[in-house]
């Protein structure tokens, strides 16, 4: 004879399986709150770590690319803010301060991770020695006077010019000399400045000649070249399709 089911069994496992479906759907839910919840505390953890603790700070600079300025002297216009976050030092400020040393033509900064500095500087390069004040100056290709020199350094040609000679003027004989060929440039033992287009070469055999401006360089280059092997004392060459020569 079969027995009758256990009906309070029956009914006993059915509630649990109930239960356990009804608590899976549950943590369904609760799952993606959970991870949502987990993600937006790594996020301001992230934030607060990178933009205000003190775990990424500023912990030290790094120079490079100085060789007549000390890098010290880089450090010191930089003023990077010692401690700060990294990510929340102002890196635009900082090459705008570095780059007002007048030595220095450019600067490039960016964060070395996790807490340095990086400055890389290009220096400026003088091509040329002018005398402002009774002090040697040295001027670069784009006519900056930047630095001092107690004597005139061998290669580099002087500039001569008086104490009223405009800036544009001096920018000028620079855009001339760096135009001038390496086989004039040695040849040259200053270069006199008056005005913009009245800029003169003087050899170091005592010829002169009369460049100008800096327009037409190298044309004016190549007919000085063919017109120095005329003996004269005066060369004009500031109208290169009208040459002349004096003395």
């Amino acid at each position: 004879m079969v027995s009758p089911p256990d009906l309070g069994a029956t009914t006993a496992r059915s509630r649990r399986r109930f239960a356990r479906r009804q608590w899976a759907r549950r943590w369904l839910a609760w799952k993606y709150l959970v991870a949502i919840v987990l993600l937006v505390a790594l996020v301001v953890g992230g934030l607060w770590t990178v933009y205000f603790s003190s775990v990424l700070a500023v912990q030290g600079v790094e120079v490079t690319g100085t060789q007549t300025i000390d890098a010290g002297q880089v450090r010191e216009a930089a003023a990077v803010p010692s401690g700060r976050p990294l990510a929340r030092v102002d890196l635009a400020g900082i090459e705008s301060r570095v780059e007002s040393l007048a030595a220095v033509k450019s600067a490039d900064v960016s964060r070395k991770w996790p807490d340095r500095i990086l400055i890389a500087v290009e220096e400026r390069i003088a091509i040329a020695v002018v005398e402002i004040g009774g002090r040697l100056r040295g001027m670069d290709a784009s006519g900056v006077v930047f630095r001092d020199y107690r004597r005139v350094p061998a290669g580099l040609p002087r500039v001569v010019t008086s104490s009223g000679t405009p800036a544009e003027a001096l920018r000028e004989a620079a855009r001339v000399i760096s135009a001038l060929p390496a086989a004039l440039s040695t040849m040259v033992d200053h270069v006199e400045v008056q005005t913009i287009d009245q800029i003169s070469l003087v050899l170091r055999d005592g010829r002169i000649v009369r460049w100008g401006s800096a327009e037409q360089s190298d044309e004016k280059a190549r007919v000085l070249a063919k017109l120095l092997s005329v003996d004269a004392r005066v060369y004009d060459v500031s109208v290169p399709a009208n040459v002349t020569t004096s003395g």
